[in-house]
C-alpha cells in the first residue's frame, strides 16, 4: 500500500495533451513544388538575361550630345537584358549637364531604350551658372550661354528665391513692353533691376511688392518714352519715387523741367 502511494504521488496531474501528427508526405509535396517553381524561374531569367545588344537614345538633342549620353549609359550597364539595373543607369545620364530628366525602358529581345528631357534654361545665374524653369542651378562653369538670357544674380543658396522674383516681375513688365535684362539680389537684401532699354530700378529690401506695383502702375508709363535720358529710378520712397538723369551732354533733355521737379519731389526714406 505504501507503494501504491507513493506512485500516485507522483502521478502527472491534468489532462494529457496529443500533438497532432505532421503530415510530412504534404509538406514534402508543397517544398517540392516551390523549388521546381525557383529552378524554372531560375531557368527562364539565364534564358532571357542575354547580352544587351544594342542602346537606342532619343530626345531633342538640341543641348545634349546622342554620342555622349549612349557612351555613358554604356558605362553604366552592368548585366544582361533582364538583370540590367536601369534605375542606376538613369541616374548616370540625369547626372549630365542640359539633360534634366530619363526615361529608361527594356525593349525586347536585347534592346535599351533611353529617353531623355533636356533642361530649358531660363535665366543666368552669375558669369556662369544656368538656371532652369524650376529656378534650379543646373550647370555652373558653363561655356557656352545663350546671350539672349537674363542675369539673375544673388548670395548662394538663394536661387530659387531670385528666379521666383525675376518670374513674378517679368510677368507684369512684358504688358508694359519691357523686359528685365538683370535682376540683382545683395547680400544686405537689397533688389535691383537692369532694364533691357538701359535703365536701371532700385527697390531696396523693404514693402517690395508695393514698389514694384508702384513702378508698374506708374513709373513704367513715365519712362517708357524717355528711357535714352533715364539712368535710374529710385523706387524706395514712402509715396512715390525719384529719376536719376543720364549726365551725358550730347542727350537731348526733351522732358520739360517741370516733370522732372515733380518726379523728383519726394525726400528719399531708408531702403
Amino acid at each position: 500500500m505504501g507503494f501504491l502511494h507513493q506512485r500516485n504521488r507522483h502521478k502527472p496531474a491534468g489532462p494529457f495533451i496529443e500533438l497532432p501528427e505532421l503530415e510530412w508526405s504534404r509538406a514534402w509535396r508543397v517544398a517540392g513544388a516551390v523549388l521546381a517553381l525557383a529552378a524554372l524561374a531560375a531557368l527562364l531569367t539565364m534564358g532571357l538575361d542575354q547580352p544587351v545588344r544594342s542602346i537606342v537614345i532619343d530626345g531633342p538633342f538640341e543641348r545634349v550630345s546622342p554620342v555622349e549620353v549612349e557612351q555613358v549609359a554604356r558605362g553604366a550597364l552592368k548585366g544582361g537584358f533582364v538583370s540590367a539595373d536601369l534605375d542606376r543607369l538613369r541616374k548616370a545620364v540625369e547626372a549630365l549637364a542640359w539633360v534634366d530628366r530619363a526615361r529608361v525602358q527594356r525593349q525586347w529581345p536585347d534592346r535599351i531604350r533611353v529617353e531623355i528631357v533636356e533642361q530649358q534654361a531660363a535665366a543666368r545665374w552669375g558669369d556662369d551658372g544656368l538656371l532652369n524653369t524650376r529656378g534650379e542651378l543646373f550647370a555652373s562653369g558653363a561655356r557656352h550661354i545663350p546671350p539672349e538670357l537674363p542675369r539673375l544674380d544673388g548670395p548662394a543658396g538663394t536661387e530659387w528665391q531670385v528666379a521666383q522674383r525675376y518670374l513674378a516681375i517679368q510677368g507684369r513688365l512684358v504688358e508694359q513692353g519691357l523686359r528685365i535684362a538683370a535682376l540683382r539680389l545683395d547680400a544686405r537684401g537689397a533688389w535691383e533691376m537692369d532694364l533691357s532699354n538701359g535703365v536701371t530700378v532700385r527697390l531696396g529690401r523693404r514693402q517690395v511688392d508695393e514698389r514694384m506695383d508702384r513702378f508698374v502702375q506708374v513709373a513704367a508709363q513715365v519712362i517708357a518714352g524717355h528711357a535714352v535720358e533715364i539712368a535710374y529710378v529710385d523706387m524706395r520712397y514712402s509715396n512715390g519715387f525719384s529719376i536719376g538723369w543720364r549726365r551725358d551732354p550730347r542727350t537731348p533733355r526733351t522732358v520739360p523741367a517741370a516733370m522732372a521737379n515733380q518726379l523728383n519731389r519726394d525726400i528719399r526714406t531708408d531702403g
